[in-house]
């Protein structure tokens, strides 16, 4: 079938990290322009692309069939919203937008435009997330209870960045929450309530550093954390059934070998070391679980079927809406220090 011509708005971290490595290593796809102020940083990686000043002048090419915002977040509302009012594709970076109404609307703008809208959860694609997955899904747990994971890192001193700046969407419950909200409600549906704390940990913090969330189902508890003061990381995953335990510690390898500049076109892409596998423990015994294969090109395969096929879009504009609406309920519920009801 014919590639998707695509324009990348915005060539930061993103942008040049997360999306421009797929997008040129795949036949699905060409990218024919990306938006951006440093032309020199884009035509180092995408020679034949186009350089383009404005999203206006992007939205007006025939050529462009996909547009993918990798802005700051703050930025993604009006981009995206133009894009696809002008009939466009449209791929929205993590976070969706800052609020649940310009979260909503976007939804509401690619179903009247008669076009895709999806939102780039890529954590969706790791190892260790499929192969959770893969065992509540097979049963090898059983009924599950209590699911638990954390999104930790060891960054004491406050960076820079718009990330870390007081802006909409910034802080780590937007960003790494994103991720872990999004999963679990991929896994579970969206819950009964939640109860949230989430704080300025480190001096001189500017936006929140540290969320600790429980989701309730009913009797089941889904607890996600994330922390910037964790310098010793104990297991990433820690799930527990009525049929026996899976832990697994470490990150997937996928965006360490995208920083090292490695193309996303091996076998051998994605997958996990040996001593990172995690362990499942029965009243059997302990036995170690290979992890399966991460890899964010299926992110981009299923792009592909949806545009071209009309199958199922893989992140849809209305998860995204399922995302934005809990972190404003964790917000809410962290503020007032009580439990929001869904």
């Amino acid at each position: 079938m014919k590639p998707i011509g695509t324009a990348i708005i915005g060539y930061g971290f993103s942008g040049s990290t997360f999306h421009a490595p797929f997008l040129t290593e795949m036949k699905e796809f060409n990218v024919v322009c990306v938006l951006s102020s440093n032309e020199k940083k884009v035509k180092q990686k995408l020679p034949s692309a186009d350089v383009e000043g404005t999203i206006e002048e992007v939205i007006r090419r025939k050529d462009v069939e996909l547009i993918v915002v990798t802005t700051p977040s703050s930025l993604h509302f009006d981009l995206a919203k133009k894009a696809l009012q002008a009939g466009k594709h449209v791929i929205v970076e993590k976070p969706m937008v800052p609020t649940l109404a310009e979260a909503k609307e976007l939804a509401a703008c690619a179903k009247e435009n008669d076009v895709v809208l999806s939102v780039f959860q890529n954590r969706r694609y790791d190892g260790n997330f499929l192969t959770v997955k893969k065992m509540i899904e097979e049963g090898r747990l059983g009924d599950v209870y209590v699911y638990e994971v954390h999104y930790d890192r060891f960054e004491p001193a406050v960076s820079t960045g718009w990330r870390e700046e007081e802006k909409p969407a910034s802080g780590i419950l937007y960003d790494l929450g994103a991720h872990l909200i999004d999963q679990a409600v991929s896994l579970f549906g969206m819950p009964d309530s939640l109860t949230a704390d989430v704080q300025k940990q480190r001096p001189n913090a500017k936006v929140d550093d540290y969320f600790h969330l429980v989701l309730a189902y009913g009797s089941k508890r889904v607890i996600l954390h994330s922390s910037m003061i964790a310098f010793e990381q104990g297991s990433k995953y820690k799930v527990h059934g009525t049929r026996g335990t899976f832990m697994k510690r470490g990150e997937d390898p996928q965006e360490m070998e995208l920083l090292e500049g490695k193309k996303p076109d091996g076998a051998d892409w994605g997958m996990d070391p040996l001593d990172q596998y995690g362990t499942l423990y029965t009243e059997s015994g302990s036995e170690k679980i290979v992890t399966l294969p991460g890899d964010y090109r299926l992110y981009y395969q299923d792009i592909y079927t949806c545009i071209r096929q009309g199958k199922a879009c893989p992140v849809s504009g209305e998860d995204g809406v399922k995302t934005i609406q809990l972190i404003e309920a964790a917000l809410l519920s962290s503020r007032e220090k009580r439990t929001v009801d869904l």
